[in-house]
This record gives C-alpha cells, sequence and structure tokens, in this order.
C-alpha cells in the first residue's frame, strides 16, 4: 500500500527541504540570548526582504528565473501558483517568528517554535515514507512522529520554575500542535498554524493551571 502523505515534491527534494527547515532551529536558539526588542527588529528585516523577494518572482521574470533556477526544485505545487500568487514555506516561518515573537512570552515562543521545525519535518518525512493509516487529513504515523518529537522537545526547552505541570502543559500543547498540523493540510499554512496553536494552548493553560505565575525568563535578556 503506498503512503497516504505523497506531497508534491519527491521525497529526496522533501528531505532537503526539511533539512534546510532545520536551519530555523537557529531562530529559537538565538532568541534565548537577545533581548524582545532586538529580535522584533531583526525578525522583522527579514521578513520584509522575504516578501519583497518572493513576490517579486511572480511580477519580475528575471527575478523568478534565478529565484526558480535556484529553489524551484523545493517548491509545492501551490507556491507556484501564478494566479494565488502564495508565499513560500521559508517565508511563511520568518513572518510567523515575528508574529510570535510581538504577541507571545519568549518561553511560548521558544517551545512553540523549536516544535515547529522538529516536528513538522519528523512529521512530513515519516508520514511520506511510512504512513498507511488514515487519520483525519493525513496520516496517523506522520502525526504520532509529530506528538513523539514534540514531546521530547518538550523535555528540553527552557521551562519557568522546572515544575512538573510545566512539562504536561508543554506535552498538551504537543498534541495540540500535532492535530494542527494535520489538518492545517490545503487551507492554512501550518508554518504559522503550529506556532500559534502551541502558543495560545501553553498561554490557556499556564493560566488555568498555573496561576499568577510570572511568564518570563527571569534569567535571560527579556
Amino acid at each position: 500500500m503506498a503512503p497516504i502523505d505523497q506531497g508534491t515534491i519527491n521525497y529526496r527534494d522533501e528531505l532537503v527541504r526539511k533539512l534546510i527547515h532545520l536551519t530555523s532551529l537557529s531562530i529559537p536558539i538565538v532568541y534565548y540570548f537577545v533581548p524582545r526588542s532586538a529580535a522584533i527588529i531583526i525578525l522583522s528585516i527579514l521578513s520584509a526582504a522575504a516578501i519583497i523577494l518572493d513576490l517579486s518572482r511572480y511580477f519580475y521574470p528575471q527575478v523568478g528565473k534565478v529565484f526558480y533556477s535556484i529553489f524551484g526544485f523545493l517548491l509545492r505545487r501551490h507556491e507556484v501558483d501564478t494566479q494565488k500568487k502564495n508565499l513560500n514555506g521559508a517565508t511563511y516561518v520568518l513572518i510567523s517568528a515575528l508574529i510570535c515573537v510581538i504577541f507571545f512570552p519568549k518561553i511560548f515562543f521558544i517551545t512553540g517554535f523549536a516544535i515547529l521545525i522538529i516536528s513538522d519535518s519528523s512529521a512530513a518525512l515519516i508520514g511520506r515514507k511510512f504512513g498507511k493509516h488514515k487519520f483525519l487529513a493525513k496520516s496517523l504515523e506522520g502525526t504520532l512522529a509529530f506528538f513523539i518529537s514534540a514531546s521530547i522537545v518538550v523535555l528540553f526547552t527552557p521551562k519557568i520554575a522546572n515544575l512538573s505541570t510545566e512539562y504536561l502543559i508543554g506535552i498538551i500543547a504537543a498534541a495540540v500542535g500535532a492535530i494542527v498540523e494535520n489538518i492545517s493540510f490545503g487551507f492554512a499554512d501550518d508554518n504559522l498554524s503550529i506556532p500559534i496553536s502551541i502558543c495560545l494552548t501553553m498561554w490557556a493553560l499556564y493560566l488555568v493551571m498555573l496561576p499568577g505565575l510570572n511568564l518570563t525568563l527571569s534569567n535571560v535578556p527579556r
């Protein structure tokens, strides 16, 4: 039986795409050490540059020719739709990072974005290679790969007070992220929906389960 998550590029190119995607792990790592204001400035510049370049390929043939000669093999079908003029996944990663840095506490961003980078890659590669059981919009195998890898990420990301409840909150948020990754297919870019859903879940659970806890990492730059 063929895998369920076929994708729109071949598996080798998907692997290259996800290896490049993993370099975005530098974003939460760097953000851990720099103030929020600096992160917003840096991400604003990078996001603006990415959006300009990404849209320019649709309107300026010479830009498009160079862009596609370098990155064309990595783009999915919806990312080369000249009618809708969709942005590519890398641009959404930067936009997503900027939005999450602006609106969420650093502790939530680091966890949510690390899960996006690691677990989204795991879900795509495992789902396409081994996905045989349909679950919601994608495969059970891919969704489990997301949840398991995300739960591992939760064990290593910073906590505010190192309380056991914080790990439980992270694992619940990981489960939410796994479902969102699965159902985002076809109508929302998961580079946006995954970290935002995880951050919102963590924020809500911290407020309910650990009320009164200061939601800042006091030992790192703010």
